[in-house]
């Protein structure tokens, strides 16, 4: 009988360890991908789109869902926004609320929110909806649904 409550008081702990590890290591996740939000916060704000798209995954497979239909690719996504925000006056000042984080895989989170622009030409608001993965040890926004 001693043995047998041995091992479920093993196997009890290895359990509770391994799902607080979980939570540790989801609570971490969330605390980068925070990171990366507020860095893309700071960029827009300055009207540093290279800066903002640090962000997002640099590749063809990127895909970015808006008012204009699906947009393919790192490249065509920095262009996009280029041309719909080229002055400071039109990017204003960016501020996200986040909604909702959840792991969705092994190392993906999609996140939900709001986005607000400030700006002087008239403010914009909308709501998103991105997925985050970590590639090459960093963050990365693989898929975005914005709109407003």
């Amino acid at each position: 009988m001693k043995k047998i409550l041995l091992i479920f008081s093993v196997l009890y702990l290895t359990t509770s360890c391994s799902a607080q590890k979980s939570t540790i290591e989801i609570e971490r996740d969330k605390k980068e991908i925070l990171a990366v939000m507020s860095a893309q916060e700071m960029a827009w704000s300055n009207n540093d789109l290279e800066g903002f798209m640090q962000g997002y995954w640099k590749s063809d497979s990127l895909k970015f869902y808006g008012k204009s239909g699906l947009t393919k690719g790192w490249q065509q996504t920095l262009d996009n926004y280029k041309k719909g925000y080229p002055t400071k006056a039109d990017s204003g000042t960016l501020n996200f609320t986040i909604e909702s984080m959840t792991p969705i895989e092994n190392k993906s989170y999609y996140v939900m929110g709001q986005y607000f622009l400030k700006r002087t030409v008239g403010d914009a608001n909308g709501v998103f909806m991105i997925i985050f993965k970590k590639i090459d040890g960093q963050w990365k926004v693989v898929a975005d649904m914005s709109c407003g």
